[in-house]
């Protein structure tokens, strides 16, 4: 399968699913919806929503036709994700100026707008994902909100990020490192995978074997990401390069080197096809996906 031609067609469902159930920017709040837009529609790889979208694809029976179910928890996922860039990019957090080529949302709708904006983000996913009007079984719906909500929370990205900030500057173990990229980075990658799983009527082996997945390609995109950040340039990402040396942040490059750092990248996606090897061919995407986020270039 052409990867390129599989992701260009999935981003385009989930953009056209998210002009579609997004609030419109009119009336009293049309300030704080147009800010919630700005960030949510401002381009961006929809990594998760189609790993959501093709974990699912590996069980369903007929594939790719029976997703349209599935686009309200995707397009969830967008919104959990870009909820976290908003804040991130904060003056009390990374304090960035620049998110998917344009400027970040506190630049532009002022710091007060912008964390809000980001709690409304984070509040709407979980308006979609229990969407009352689905054709989804509701104990299914209920999972998928559970583990969502346990991903993103203290225990997950959440957590990531207070430990992330807690430690910048200071001299770290691996194992914390490790932590910090499996809380704050791989959890909401793993979930997004078990969210299309339980959805698509996972097993529990099949779950088990999806989640193993998940957690390796949630590894090899912070791999990857620490790699960009040294090697890439600004335009190429969208976003400042250099910024985690800058910030004295340990990442795998500072441990190990870029070379040893590229090899462990590519470990993990082999270990992440390893997990699906019991898969067949409706997994295609999955495996196709592995390899696209250790060779992508933003």
């Amino acid at each position: 399968m052409d990867i390129k031609v599989y992701l260009h067609q999935k981003r385009a469902l989930v953009d056209a699913a998210l002009e579609r159930f997004l609030p419109v920017a009119d009336g009293p709040l049309a300030r704080h919806v147009e800010a919630m837009r700005y960030s949510l529609l401002a381009g961006g790889k929809r990594v998760r929503p189609i790993l959501c979208l093709a974990a699912a694809e590996a069980l369903l029976p007929e594939g790719a036709a029976q997703l349209e179910p599935l686009l309200p928890a995707a397009c969830a996922l967008e919104c959990i994700h870009t909820y976290s860039l908003v804040h991130d990019d904060l003056p009390a957090m990374d304090n960035d100026d620049l998110r998917r080529g344009k400027p970040t949302n506190h630049v532009v709708f002022g710091e007060a707008a912008a964390i809000l904006a980001g709690d409304g983000l984070l509040s709407f996913a979980f308006e979609l994902l229990a969407d009352t009007g689905s054709s989804l079984p509701a104990e299914a719906r209920l999972q998928a909100v559970r583990l969502l909500s346990r991903a993103v929370g203290p225990f997950g990205m959440v957590g990531g990020q207070v430990l992330d900030m807690e430690n910048e500057g200071q001299e770290i173990s691996f194992d914390t490192l490790r932590r910090i990229h499996s809380l704050k980075t791989g959890a909401l990658i793993t979930a997004s995978v078990e969210t299309g799983a339980v959805l698509a009527g996972a097993g529990r082996e099949e779950l088990s074997a999806l989640a193993g997945y998940g957690r390796q390609i949630g590894l090899a995109f912070q791999i990857v990401d620490d790699l960009l950040n040294v090697e890439s340039t600004t335009e190429q990402l969208g976003k400042a390069a250099g910024s985690d040396a800058q910030r004295r942040k340990a990442t795998y490059p500072a441990f190990f080197g870029v070379e040893e750092t590229r090899k462990r990248a590519h470990e993990a996606v082999a270990g992440a096809l390893e997990a699906i090897a019991g898969f067949d061919q409706r997994a295609e995407p999955l495996r196709e996906l592995a390899r696209y986020i250790v060779n992508r270039k933003r």
